[in-house]
């Protein structure tokens, strides 16, 4: 039976007026990769605060790798790694000297030490640039940097805050193959995200969050097919007009409209439902400009939980600063 590496209860968090987390419980299974996915302003970003000891839990419960966050947070610091959305590397040092830096303040051995950081040289295909001061490194590099750092004790979870952030495809993509390479050897990720494609290939399980709410938490197939067999995507003249109209007399399709156009969802073949969704709109004088048929994706799915889609939006309003992890 798979064993809860970290678990959530209830777990409320405000700043003033804004309910950042609200109410949220949830398990992540040891050895998975489990992404929290939501737009900026969700809430993810302030529970891996909490979980990693950066905050203070005001209300609920939260135990990584066995401790309690509240109460033995240095023996969760112990037991975690970090990588933070934004960047945070000391430029004048090197490479090197940077992985040397981090394993000297949580105390690894220096022999120890040595072998760690080869080890993870070779893992992010940074040995070429070990003597390069980080201010020489690419957007890319810099983050492969920081993910050695965060795996510099060996940690039992990692957290990924947005790691792809502002990346380019092809560095994206890279930046997945290391992850991967992260979790196969053993240790587990917790990951946030508002990035669909992200989610969708390097999860386990996803977890939508949106106004500091959890709305449903599945592997990514399952969340896919419970939305149904087929997706409907039109377009027409009257977006709006033609929405009313399919909704009072298509009882049997999930109905959203975006700035996109409408989504239509259906447990039936989406061709066997096209003809008389054609014929209402015909019907009405409402011209149909496009339609596309397809298999549901991530973006579906959020849209049909949350009512909307993922925009890139201001991050929250009070972010706190990280504090430095004290010497051990």
């Amino acid at each position: 039976m798979e064993r809860a590496i970290i678990t959530v209860r209830n777990l409320e968090h405000r700043f003033g007026d804004l309910q950042a987390v609200d109410d949220i419980s949830f398990e992540v299974l040891q050895g998975e990769i489990f992404s929290f996915l939501g737009p900026n302003g969700a809430g993810k970003s302030t529970t891996i605060n909490l979980l990693t000891t950066l905050m203070k839990v005001q209300k609920g419960e939260a135990i990584v790798a066995g401790h309690n966050v509240a109460t033995d947070s240095r023996s969760v610091r112990r037991s975690i790694g970090i990588v933070f959305q934004n960047e945070v590397l000391d430029r004048d040092l090197t490479v090197r000297e940077t992985l040397e830096f981090h394993g000297m303040i949580y105390q690894v051995p220096r022999e120890k030490r040595r072998e760690i950081i080869e080890d993870l040289l070779e893992i992010v295909d940074l040995g070429s640039k070990r003597n390069v001061r980080t201010k020489y490194l690419s957007g890319g590099m810099k983050r492969r940097l920081e993910i050695a750092r965060g795996l510099m004790t060996r940690p039992k979870i990692l957290f990924l805050d947005e790691p792809t952030i502002g990346l380019d495809p092809q560095t994206r993509l890279k930046i997945w193959e290391h992850i991967r390479e992260i979790n196969d050897s053993g240790t587990t990720i917790f990951l946030t995200t508002h990035y669909m494609d992200e989610a969708d290939n390097l999860s386990d399980r996803i977890a939508i969050i949106d106004n500091g709410k959890i709305i449903v938490t599945e592997t990514p197939d399952n969340l896919k097919q419970s939305l149904g067999r087929d997706v409907i995507r039109i377009n027409t003249g009257d977006n709006r007009a033609a929405t009313s109209l399919l909704k009072n007399n298509s009882h049997d399709l999930s109905i959203s409209r975006s700035d996109d156009g409408i989504t239509l969802i259906t447990e039936k073949d989406g061709s066997s439902v096209l003809p008389s969704i054609l014929n209402l709109l015909n019907g009405a004088g409402i011209d149909l400009l496009n339609v596309d048929v397809k298999k549901p994706t991530l973006d579906e799915v959020f849209v049909h939980y949350t009512g909307r889609e993922i925009r890139d939006e201001p991050t929250d309003k009070v972010q706190p600063r990280p504090r430095p992890h004290r010497r051990r």
